[in-house]
């Protein structure tokens, strides 16, 4: 694809920044520091408005054209992972057991270049809000957005977001109308009894009874099914029970499980089911249930879809082969339930390494295709509107 959206002096910076924000990563709910340095870069660009602290660390970075028109938002991560870095780049990550593993740096980066972009070329009519998201991989930080009493005047007509995807071939671009990303949510269940001496294990009060029933209800829905209306995933993901001692039987278990649907009535179906077999199988130990980690299914509005489907095709790049719904979550599926959406993604290579691995790193050269995406998506929309 030729380029012609940025200079060559301004891939150079978003790639500087991009590598600067991978050295520096910060975790969900921790990313005072990433927004700043995203504020700092952009502030050059006078923006007709600037919001800091939206949601948490959340940045709202708006250009106005002062004209009546819709309100268009694009949307990148502020958060990393707690996971070590294994790349041996020269730009690694500086802070220990923390790592830009999900390719968030490449995102912030992308959206900043939208933002270098609109700094000399101002929406015709309408405004562009560039979201810099915090928590998204908690999936705590789009509700925490929504819900700031700052982003009432900010809500947008049109949202759009992008993730760069391993597997798919470089700079190919998968979207589609429906289910985008599944829904999800962690239950974890703390189950509490009574020590007993190991040779006289009725005199306590064990969880192993119930802890294997729920072991047997996550096996049966942990084998993936095809992806359809009525898919159903459970993980297990963290299990613990006693102490490491031959002589006494355990009073304390601790379970943590995924659960994941293509929507959202779908999950919350699926927890009133695993939490009634969980609670039956109790057996004469308190049990406690509790919600993390909950996650919205990404549902894209067709003509959002659409409106990146023609970017794409005008911009000469490959239809990406990627099956829809991605089985992963991701927290835009609050904005899907608020405003008219479209979440997609972006080919980071076939043989690249997996997002969440150790070896993965964001591919430069994904910064220049995604930002000429979103500017001729923001073309797309105010064409039409």
């Amino acid at each position: 694809m030729k380029n012609d959206t940025l200079t060559h002096d301004q891939i150079k910076a978003l790639t500087k920044l991009r590598h600067s924000l991978h050295q520096a990563p910060e975790l969900s709910g921790a990313e005072a520091a990433t927004a700043d340095t995203l504020s700092r870069f952009l502030r050059p660009t006078r923006p007709d408005q600037l919001i800091e602290g939206l949601g948490g660390d959340g940045l709202a970075v708006i250009y106005d054209s002062g004209e009546p028109g819709p309100s268009v938002l694009f949307r990148a991560e502020l958060d990393a992972l707690p996971i070590p870095e294994q790349t041996g780049l020269d730009y690694t990550s500086q802070t220990a057991g923390v790592a830009h593993l999900c390719g968030h740096d490449g995102h912030m980066a992308i959206l900043a270049g939208l933002g270098l972009w609109l700094g000399g070329n101002r929406p015709a009519r309408g405004r562009v809000i560039l979201l810099f998201q915090p928590a998204e991989e908690t999936g705590a930080g789009a509700r925490a957005v929504l819900n700031d009493p700052q982003f009432a005047s900010l809500r947008p007509d049109w949202a759009f977001a992008l993730h760069n995807m391993p597997g798919m071939a470089m700079g190919s671009v998968a979207v589609g109308a429906g289910p985008a990303s599944c829904a999800s949510v962690g239950l974890r269940f703390r189950y509490h009894g009574r020590e007993a001496h190991a040779s006289l294990p009725e005199t306590g009060d064990s969880p192993a009874t119930a802890l294997a029933a729920l072991m047997a209800w996550v096996s049966r829905h942990s084998a993936a099914p095809e992806m359809g209306p009525g898919f159903r995933l459970a993980t297990l993901c963290h299990l613990n029970m006693g102490v490491p001692a031959f002589g006494i039987a355990p009073a304390q278990a601790e379970a943590f499980v995924t659960l994941r649907t293509v929507d959202d009535s779908g999950l919350e179906a699926f927890v009133q089911d695993l939490s009634a077999t969980a609670q039956a199988h109790a057996n004469g130990v308190s049990l406690e249930i509790s919600r993390h980690d909950h996650f919205n299914a990404t549902r894209n509005d067709s003509q959002a879809a659409g409106y990146v489907s023609r970017a794409r095709m005008a911009l000469g790049l490959a239809q990406g082969d990627f099956a829809l719904p991605m089985r992963a979550s991701e927290d835009f599926g609050a904005l899907s339930a608020a405003t008219r959406t479209a979440l997609f993604f972006l080919g980071a290579g076939e043989f690249h390494p997996a997002l969440h691995n150790r070896d993965y790193d964001f591919p430069d050269a994904l910064i220049p295709i995604g930002v000429s995406l979103f500017v001729r998506t923001l073309e797309e929309v105010l064409h039409d509107c």
